[in-house]
């Protein structure tokens, strides 16, 4: 398995279409709420894909804000679940926020993955809110 950071078209619609897969048709989010102003290649986001064997199974993105790595839309593929591929994902992104100086990093986790985040040293900021009807919390590491 390998990272790339997106840099052509063609990484950036295989983000798109694991991020479709599990959270629109998986989850049930609005399709027409999926893509914001951050998903094209010249915002000023960072897209990752993981690649196994030619094929692309999760992506996350990455904004900084002020000395925050904010972590966004980060998905596996239902089949590779459970074997450390979100674990890579974490690790890839908090890397790059390190490298670009960063001082800690936050994220909206979905409540049913807050013993995930919990495990990579994340711990819970807010109260519950609905994202797209998903309960979900805010959740910070300090990197």
């Amino acid at each position: 398995m390998h990272f790339i950071q997106v840099t052509t078209k063609e990484q950036l619609q295989e983000a798109f279409k694991i991020r479709f897969t599990v959270f629109v048709d998986e989850q049930g989010v609005d399709a027409a709420h999926e893509l914001d102003d951050f998903d094209s290649l010249g915002s000023t986001a960072i897209h990752l894909i993981l690649v196994d064997n030619e094929k692309t199974i999760g992506a996350a993105r990455l904004r900084f804000i002020n000395d925050c790595a904010k972590m966004e839309r980060i998905c596996v593929l239902a089949e590779y679940r459970k074997g450390g591929v979100g674990r890579l994902i974490m690790t890839g992104l908090e890397n790059i926020a390190r490298d670009k100086q960063m001082t800690f990093a936050k994220l909206h986790g979905q409540t049913q993955a807050e013993g995930f985040y919990n495990k990579l040293g994340y711990e819970k900021s807010s109260d519950i809110f609905f994202e797209e009807g998903i309960p979900h919390i805010e959740m910070k590491k300090t990197l």
